[in-house]
C-alpha cells in the first residue's frame, strides 16, 4: 500500500512539475540574445532589438518577488551611474525589465515604488508562460542577462553589487585606467 501510495505521489509530482523544471539550465552566455517583444505600461510594443548598440540587462522580476525588490535599489543605482557610459562593445547602458506579474496594478505599482526610472518595462501579460521568459529558459526570479552593444550575452545573474562591478570592468573608462 505503501508502496503504491509513493509511486503514485511520483507520477503525479512528475506531470505536476515536468522534467524540463528538474533539468539544470544550461548558461547563455557567449550565445546571441533572442529578440524580445514585450508590451509596456503604456500599451506600447517594446523591442530589444531597439536597444541594439548598447549593453543591456535583461531583468526579470514581479512585484510580489522580495528578492526582486531588494535587487531594484542596486539596479537603480547602475542604471544612474552607467547609463551614459561607453563600453568596450557598446555605448550606454539600458535595462529591460520583464514582469511575471499577472496584475498590472501592482506591477506599475512597483515601477513606482522602486523608482524604475528606465523606460523598458514590459510584459504580455502571461506570468510565467511570458514568451521572453520561456527563451531565456527563466525557472525562478530574479534572473538577468547582461547583452552587450553586438547583442551578445555577456553575463547572467548578476546579483547585488555584482552588476555594477561588471559593468565597471567593462566600461571604456576603466579599461584605460588599466592601460596606464
Amino acid at each position: 500500500m505503501v508502496k503504491t501510495t509513493v509511486f503514485s505521489l511520483t507520477i503525479f509530482l512528475t506531470f505536476l512539475f515536468p522534467l524540463q523544471s528538474q533539468t539544470p539550465k544550461t548558461s547563455l552566455v557567449g550565445l546571441p540574445a533572442k529578440e524580445i517583444l514585450q508590451i509596456s505600461p503604456d500599451n506600447k510594443t517594446l523591442k530589444l532589438s531597439d536597444l541594439s548598440g548598447k549593453y543591456v540587462l535583461i531583468d526579470f522580476w514581479a512585484s510580489w518577488c522580495v528578492p526582486c525588490r531588494k535587487e531594484s535599489p542596486l539596479l537603480v543605482k547602475a542604471y544612474q551611474k552607467y547609463r551614459d557610459a561607453s563600453f568596450t562593445n557598446g555605448e550606454g547602458f539600458e535595462i529591460f525589465s520583464i514582469t511575471l506579474d499577472l496584475d498590472t496594478t501592482r506591477w506599475k505599482k512597483a515601477i513606482e515604488e522602486d523608482s524604475l526610472v528606465w523606460p523598458y518595462h514590459g510584459t504580455d501579460f502571461k506570468g510565467w508562460k511570458n514568451q521572453a521568459a520561456l527563451d531565456y529558459g527563466v525557472r525562478a526570479i530574479p534572473a538577468n542577462f547582461l547583452v552587450d552593444g553586438n547583442g551578445i550575452i555577456v553575463a547572467e545573474n548578476l546579483r547585488g553589487k555584482e552588476l555594477e562591478t561588471t559593468l565597471r570592468k567593462l566600461s571604456k573608462k576603466n579599461k584605460s585606467k588599466n592601460s596606464k
